[in-house]
């Protein structure tokens, strides 16, 4: 990714190219009139149709220059994370985040407490080596009322939504094409973490992706707004990095 002093580089550029483009279109104009004015007259217009062959060359030239400096500047931008919030600390790790508020209080056990994974193989709601056959390492099959509990978690939350804070419920395709993931910051950035299908569609890391595009490149009444929606999808994501693994996620 280019750093900022690059990217400025690049913005010169591309002003720079676009000036020369515009004063070269212009002396086109110009000299066009100029052309019909000596052929009306009946004298030669060779001197100025040998200058715009020579024009044209340099037009055809700077596009390709322009098209150029414009996918670097577009793929800078593209890779660029949001910026952050005045308040929020500068660290090199998470250690160096800071608490803001906590919510509820945390309980107080007089017993060693299990992880979801070791209460739910205890339970035998959750089988992993099962799992580990039918799709390889770090799956999880759910059974009997640990499926119960999956539904009503998500029903839960769909309720929730729907019922209290006036979420309209979405189904949305599970599949969505490239401009959709480029359009949530997904691509190009985290493309490795994500399953593209042979036809170039990808399959949906979170219901955020198709739920914000469904209104891309529309103009909203703002009486319309604000719009709600709340959709529960399967997110599919190959966790390249060690996040999944680290807290022992489903």
């Amino acid at each position: 990714m280019p750093t900022d002093k690059q990217f400025e580089r690049l913005e010169q550029r591309r002003k720079t190219l676009q000036k020369e483009f515009d004063q070269l279109r212009a002396r086109q104009n110009e000299a066009s009139r100029e052309i019909a004015r000596l052929k009306k007259e009946g004298k030669s217009a060779d001197k100025l149709l040998g200058e715009m062959q020579k024009v044209a060359e340099r037009i055809k030239t700077l596009k390709a220059e322009q098209q150029e400096v414009e996918a670097e500047l577009n793929t800078s931008q593209l890779f660029r994370p949001n910026t952050p919030h005045a308040s929020v600390p500068k660290g090199k790790s998470s250690e160096d985040n800071r608490v803001e508020r906590v919510w509820g209080e945390k309980p107080k056990f007089v017993f060693q407490a299990k992880d979801h994974v070791a209460l739910g193989e205890a339970l035998g709601i959750l089988n992993f080596e099962r799992a580990a056959k039918i799709a390889g390492a770090r799956f999880a099959v759910l059974t009997g009322a640990g499926a119960s509990l999956e539904r009503a978690l998500i029903n839960f939350m769909l309720d929730l939504h729907t019922k209290e804070h006036g979420y309209t419920e979405v189904l949305p395709p599970f599949m969505v094409n490239a401009d959709a993931l480029t359009g949530t910051g997904q691509l190009p950035k985290f493309e490795g973490d994500l399953f593209k299908t042979t036809d170039g569609r990808y399959l949906v890391p979170t219901a955020e992706v198709p739920l914000t595009n469904l209104y891309r490149r529309e103009i909203l009444k703002e009486e319309d707004l604000p719009i709600s929606l709340t959709a529960y999808t399967p997110c599919f994501r190959s966790e390249a990095g060690s996040y999944g693994k680290d807290v022992r996620g489903l």
